[in-house]
């Protein structure tokens, strides 16, 4: 006999958001350890920057609310914009509009440049998460039910 998985369900407010800096949060929603997946939700203040960084492998977004970009482009996304990076994509994100909320699924890792373009720092789904998981603990959250597969 073969058993059918439940669906999993998180609504609204089932994970929270921690602060990563400028008053930016981070909520965990999956990592997939075995296929280097990690789908996160980010809500950005104006101002806030994340690291010149490259992609190991391909990247989907989703903005909900605000404005964003990368520095080394002209487009903006915007509330309903889907943005697809491709593995090897570089990019500096930017965010220029208070409340911006963007979804993203990720495989692989970021691969953070310094200035001169050497690797500053490695980031993936693990790393994210006990980044996520240690920031809940030290804010005295009850530990997050992140959807966790080997």
């Amino acid at each position: 006999m073969i058993t059918t998985p439940e669906a999993v369900h998180f609504g609204k407010d089932d994970l929270p958001f921690v602060d990563i800096g400028d008053g930016s949060m981070l909520k965990v929603l999956h990592v997939r350890v075995g296929e280097g997946l990690w789908i996160i939700e980010n809500i950005f203040q104006a101002g806030y920057e994340v690291q010149k960084h490259r992609h190991t492998g391909p990247v989907f977004g989703y903005t909900t609310s605000g404005a964003w970009k990368y520095k080394e482009y002209d487009y903006v996304n915007r509330a309903g914009s889907f943005l697809y990076e491709p593995a090897g994509s570089e990019h500096t994100l930017q965010c220029i509009e208070d409340n911006t909320r963007v979804w993203f699924q990720m495989y692989g890792s970021n691969i953070n440049l310094g200035e001169n373009d050497e690797i500053d720092m490695v980031v993936d789904g693990s790393l994210t998460l006990n980044y996520y998981l240690a920031i809940c603990e030290e804010q005295g959250l009850p530990r997050p039910n992140v959807l966790i597969e080997p």
